[in-house]
């Protein structure tokens, strides 16, 4: 029995220390660390363009690869993020990359509640902190609409529709507002429920290629708006 007990006491022990362990790094920087330091100074010209965000951000790649070949593009998404955690981490994976232009495309897990409860002014002061920081560094920004979502799979009857709709159109007011590039990839994947269209996705949040594909023409146009003004 008190080998038993004493097994308990270590299996608990060690789950704790390891929760400990991942909850020191809060916004994962050590995701992109190596690969940030191994990227060269973007060269003059190369127009070094970064994607910021989730994992509607981080699964573009591996889903759509075709998409990111041969160009400058950086993929800075990580699975599960709120916009708190991509603020602590954006002069890493952002500022210190030198990028021309930073593409932010967040939000949807704040509403979401994987950090906690989140109202929409708190979601909406995080994303323009950061388009802020990258305006204070010299780097254009597109601020990207939320993708509609009904429901969330992994934590379902939260009703986030609505409240999609609504921070998308702080995003846009604030882009008009401070003349920063708006990308709206919702009105072209929303569903007359609000929802991500079938076609689109598989659970009903994430794009499948399909998915990518809508998006890929439209957050182009957005880059090639800026660039084509240099």
């Amino acid at each position: 029995m008190k080998t038993k007990k004493l097994t308990y006491c270590i299996l608990f022990l060690s789950i704790f220390m390891g929760q400990k362990t991942i909850a020191q790094d809060w916004a994962n920087l050590n995701k992109y660390q190596n690969e940030n330091a191994k990227l060269a100074v973007a060269e003059p010209g190369k127009n070094r363009i970064v994607f910021m965000g989730d994992s509607i951000t981080e699964f573009w790649f591996p889903t759509d690869p075709d998409f990111f070949s041969g160009k400058p593009y950086i993929n800075r998404g990580i699975s599960g993020q709120t916009t708190p955690q991509m603020l602590v981490r954006f002069r890493a994976d952002v500022i210190a990359l030198k990028p021309e232009i930073v593409l932010i495309l967040a939000g949807i897990n704040d509403i979401a509640g994987n950090t906690g409860p989140s109202t929409l002014d708190m979601i909406k002061d995080n994303i323009f902190s950061m388009a802020e920081l990258a305006k204070a560094n010299h780097i254009k920004v597109i601020l990207c609409s939320v993708l509609p979502a009904y429901d969330f799979p992994w934590k379902p009857n939260q009703n986030p529709a609505d409240k999609v709709v609504a921070l998308n159109g702080m995003i846009k007011k604030y882009a008009e507002a401070n003349k920063m590039v708006y990308l709206d990839y919702y009105s072209a994947m929303a569903n007359e429920q609000k929802g991500l269209k079938a076609a689109y996705s598989g659970d009903g949040v994430h794009p499948n290629k399909l998915g990518y594909q809508v998006m890929a023409p439209l957050a182009e146009k957005a880059i090639n708006t800026i660039l084509s003004k240099k």
